[in-house]
């Protein structure tokens, strides 16, 4: 009976993703620029969605692999551009070529690694860098929480400086607001929630807090340091004494470094049966990274929130055109 109702309980909970992905449908559909689809994982990922109407993929990779690969495992690929590319890495400059000439709004990872992708987004001439730091964010559905929690950055940067922490929490912040979520509670996560020279980690809390105060972050109400516990449970937050909006029912989560963050996001993944959807933003157009192990729903899930970010983006470019 127990796990009956604990299953019961995670199916109620497990639904913070269908949101997001019903505001993608309504929508225009994103361009999007699959690098080097030649797995199953990545085209079954662009194929669903398609399918689902919130994209419009290109292929960029060997022609003859991705149609081998896609007749293998009867997924439908006739309806879809595909732009010749040699191998992964001709496949990393071609999608993000085509991204830089407008054929695509939207960039997503298909079999090939990460690093090999961002090396190409980082060219300083060809890429697609801009004066904002890139970073990763992850978008967790997690059972026991009450609503969708951001954790960044647990992928892009590994020991980042209090410049790039700026950048960190303030393009978490913008996506949050641009796929409509509102504005954010964002907890800068230490081991403690006292400021000591003894963990850098909570000078640096406390310093992006009062740039927050200047104007320096936007967009967002900021608290921290705080440890893990009093950002996201009431009662722990209760019991250390501290006041805040942000204490207790955090939206953001920022790490202090790459370890913790990744740590943190698998910790929910394979011990709450958290979801975690994935996308890296800072870029000209936002990156969708997807992973052989995630769901059907967390990559409809990283697909949905890159087409909403990419749409915000798009009407913020019209407004600033007009």
């Amino acid at each position: 009976m127990a796990a009956i109702e604990m299953e019961t309980e995670f199916e109620q909970h497990h639904g913070r993703y269908e949101r997001l992905i019903a505001d993608a449908k309504q929508v225009p559909p994103a361009a999007t620029v699959v690098v080097h689809p030649c797995d199953e994982p990545s085209l079954l990922g662009a194929s669903e969605a398609a399918e689902a109407g919130i994209i419009k993929p290109i292929l960029v990779g060997p022609p003859d692999k991705i149609r081998a690969e896609a007749g293998r495992h009867g997924i439908d690929v006739s309806r879809f551009e595909i732009v010749a590319a040699a191998h992964s890495h001709a496949a990393a400059e071609k999608g993000v070529e085509l991204v830089r000439s407008g054929h695509g709004e939207l960039l997503m990872k298909g079999s090939l690694h990460t690093d090999e992708l961002m090396h190409s987004v980082m060219a300083s001439t060809t890429g697609l860098r801009t004066g904002r730091r890139v970073s990763h964010v992850f978008i967790m559905d997690v059972p026991t929480y009450a609503e969708v929690l951001f954790i960044t950055d647990a992928a892009i940067n590994i020991f980042p400086d209090l410049d790039t922490k700026r950048d960190i929490v303030q393009n978490a912040i913008d996506l949050f607001r641009d796929v409509g979520l509102g504005t954010p509670r964002v907890a800068i996560l230490s081991a403690v929630e006292t400021v000591t020279t003894k963990i850098p980690s909570t000078i640096d809390a406390a310093a992006l807090c009062k740039m927050a105060e200047r104007g320096q972050v936007t967009g967002a109400v900021l608290d921290g340091p705080l440890a893990f516990d009093n950002a996201i449970d009431p009662e722990a937050a209760r019991i250390k004494g501290i006041t805040s909006e942000v204490a207790g029912r955090a939206q953001i989560l920022v790490v202090p470094d790459l370890e913790a963050g990744n740590m943190l996001a698998k910790n929910l993944t394979f011990l709450t049966k958290a979801e975690a959807a994935g996308i890296v933003l800072g870029a000209r157009v936002p990156i969708v990274l997807t992973s052989r192990a995630d769901s059907v729903r967390a990559r409809m899930a990283s697909c949905a929130v890159g087409v909403l970010y990419a749409d915000a983006l798009r009407r913020k470019a019209a407004v600033t055109a007009a």
